[in-house]
């Protein structure tokens, strides 16, 4: 095969599909392990009722995860791994993969500026991921919250995440799988001000080093301190900003509400019982959670992309010495 024809195969693991797909999966995989037991605290803070100090949260998330562990052993700490993990891996196999492409297709249009064709990008990116993924975090909520006191001591509703899919679609409907994706809908923005922020960073570190070492370019061979240092300060942005929608989708998950309804309600709700501090319920469990979780994850994305373009550049060098 000659080298022309190489670039158009898909026989190679360089393939920039390829590259992304097994790349985003690994780092979905990855992130999912690592933050499981916040994101059980995280979501239990967002649904507990008002005034329950049952599950502290802020400084004292030590606490926090100590009452789970006494109430239900470690296995506590990752209820709903299973969902997570399932989602977690087509999540961001889906979403870079995607995300990739589009941005392939935005720096074809002329006079676009960059940052709108990331933020382009990542918002087309995150709806085609909540499309396929919204059915395994409403089944991730349900099992995390599911021991917090609400069913009768040792009989939980769903045994396993499979089990909460076919419950629900069989008992509330397909429509209930989709409850919060109108939440989810509004989240997208997370994702529009995350990504740009963090080819700013990149692109920002890449031109520091360029500098420092007199090379032409280093932006994609950043270091991993770089892209932690990217990663995280991106999603400490977006997470603060827009983090009210993730306490009102936990709510629509746990009440079983449509992919649209009851979003107003649960919003007026939480204001006039709780006011502007309701809506960041959670946020100080979610920030520990999350902003290592998008280190974690981004820098696995990164590090793992360069194993797969390195080794599929091995397999073509074999492929093409024959």
């Amino acid at each position: 095969m000659s080298k022309q024809q190489a670039p158009v195969t898909g026989l190679y693991l360089d393939n920039p599909r390829v590259v992304d797909a097994l790349a985003g999966g690994a780092a979905g995989g990855t992130t999912a392990v690592f933050v499981s037991p916040l994101e059980v605290l995280k979501t239990r803070l967002q649904t507990q009722a008002r005034g329950s100090t049952k599950y502290l949260g802020g400084i004292h998330i030590y606490g926090g995860l100590k009452q789970i562990v006494a109430e239900e052993g470690p296995r506590g700490l990752y209820r709903g791994l299973g969902p997570q993990f399932v989602a977690l891996l087509p999540n961001w196999a889906v979403y870079f993969t995607t995300y990739e492409n589009l941005k392939a297709v935005m720096r074809k249009r002329e006079g676009m500026p960059q940052p709108l064709q990331h933020m382009v990008s990542a918002v087309g990116a995150g709806a085609a991921t909540l499309a396929v993924t919204n059915p395994l975090w409403v089944a991730k909520t349900r099992l995390q919250v599911q021991h917090m006191g609400n069913q009768p001591a040792g009989r939980p509703l769903y045994r396993n995440t499979f089990h909460c899919l076919a419950t629900m679609a069989r008992q509330e409907g397909v429509g209930r799988l989709y409850s919060g994706m109108g939440a989810s809908a509004i989240g997208l923005s997370h994702v529009a001000i995350q990504f740009p922020v963090y080819e700013y960073f990149k692109s920002w570190l890449g031109e520091r080093r360029r500098h420092e070492r007199g090379e032409a370019s280093v932006a994609d061979r950043l270091s991993t301190v770089d892209l932690i240092v990217a990663s995280s300060g991106s999603k400490a942005i977006a997470s603060s900003i827009t983090y009210p929608h993730e306490v009102v989708r936990s709510q629509m998950h746990v009440r079983g509400l449509g992919p649209f309804d009851g979003f107003g309600l649960i919003c007026k709700e939480i204001w006039q019982n709780e006011g502007l501090v309701g809506f960041y319920k959670g946020w100080a469990t979610n920030m520990f959670r999350t902003v290592p979780a998008a280190a974690i994850t981004f820098t696995s994305f990164e590090l793992f992309a360069r194993l797969v373009r390195e080794a599929g550049a091995r397999q073509r060098a074999t492929k093409e010495s024959r």
